[in-house]
């Protein structure tokens, strides 16, 4: 019986970021599973040669059996730089660049080229201003890895998820300000995301029957309506109908007191109502070693939990744990749906 060997697509991201250092550093490893990368194979070298590591490139052969990643050796599928990058410094041209990788790896996925894509940090003010420089996308908005890659995958409603030792950390409400989250808080959005992260659990982390913790979006979970209606109008009712299928959901929670030992040991998961209620804590728990999930896309998506590192790149400072996990996670996901369609 032949051993599958999952296709793993990765985008380094933001140019002049620590992705493409963390690219090559990644490529000095053995792994068991086929590592493309979709970048700029000049760049990729010039950065190896910068850190003092080997770098032998082979362009990615749709048509070659998959074969485990060889330490020394990166696959790439070349898309060339708009610019020449500088570690450190972002040039607006090269928003267009990352984009074209993101086109690449997503257009890759669908086809079934790939098994599944690992993304490295990106800069989404270099992004926006190149969109806005451009005639054919003014006016268009980048919010962030989530949100775009389901509009080009047409993966629907993104549920995006991190995860670190012992914590999952699910957002109803991901890239959008404060004073909008209230409004985007409605019962059919929290519907599709309970919907899509009881399903995640169950499909990529086999988890039978699921044990979510939903957060309240009000201080003190609405405190009976007098610190926001949220809770009673839209949220608990929600739970409740789930509840009827048998799904158990504790909440709405007041955050203050969900993100405790007791109740995280009784848990699979933690639905926070947006990005800086749940995020904090996880992060707090595991960064550098955490893994950004989008659940409900048409293709399984992990990510890196840092962004740029500006300060950082070219340094040879940058640290791979994040980017080695993101891996190790796709790659376990991609073998779990291989092996169960």
């Amino acid at each position: 019986m032949t051993t599958f060997v999952p296709t793993l697509v990765l985008t380094p991201g933001e140019p002049a970021g620590i992705g493409p250092e963390l690219c090559v550093q990644l490529a000095q490893q053995d792994l068991p599973a086929q590592i493309v990368a979709v970048a700029d194979p000049q760049w990729l070298s010039e950065t190896a040669r910068r850190l003092g590591l080997p770098l032998q490139i082979e362009p990615f052969d749709v048509q070659a059996p998959a074969r485990p990643q060889r330490a020394g050796v990166l696959c790439v599928l070349s898309v060339s730089l708009a610019a020449p990058a500088t570690p450190g410094q972002l040039c607006i041209a090269n928003g267009g660049y990352v984009l074209a990788t993101l086109d690449a790896a997503v257009d890759g996925c669908i086809k079934g080229c790939f098994d599944a894509l690992v993304t490295g940090p990106i800069h989404k003010g270099v992004i926006n201003d190149y969109l806005q420089s451009t005639d054919t996308a003014a006016g268009k908005t980048f919010y962030g890895h989530t949100e775009y890659l389901a509009e080009r995958s047409g993966g629907g409603l993104p549920v995006m998820m991190l995860a670190t030792e012992g914590l999952r950390v699910a957002l109803v409400t991901t890239h959008l300000p404060l004073t909008e989250v209230p409004a985007a808080i409605t019962r059919e959005r929290l519907r599709g995301t309970l919907d899509i992260l009881h399903a995640g659990l169950q499909q990529d982390f086999g988890i039978e029957q699921p044990r979510i913790l939903v957060c309240g979006l009000n201080p003190h979970a609405g405190e009976d309506g007098h610190l926001g209606r949220e809770e009673i109008e839209v949220i608990t009712p929600v739970l409740e109908e789930r509840r009827r299928r048998g799904w158990q959901l504790e909440g709405p929670l007041p955050a203050d007191t969900l993100f405790t030992p007791d109740r995280l040991a009784r848990a699979d998961a933690v639905l926070a109502m947006y990005h800086d209620q749940g995020l904090p804590v996880l992060k707090y728990r595991g960064f550098g070693r955490a893994v950004n999930i989008t659940l409900g896309l048409p293709l399984i998506r992990t990510s890196v939990d840092h962004g740029t590192a500006l300060e950082l790149a070219g340094t040879g400072r940058a640290r791979i744990d994040s980017l080695t996990l993101a891996v190790q996670l796709a790659a376990e996901m991609a073998t779990k749906r291989q092996a169960n369609p």
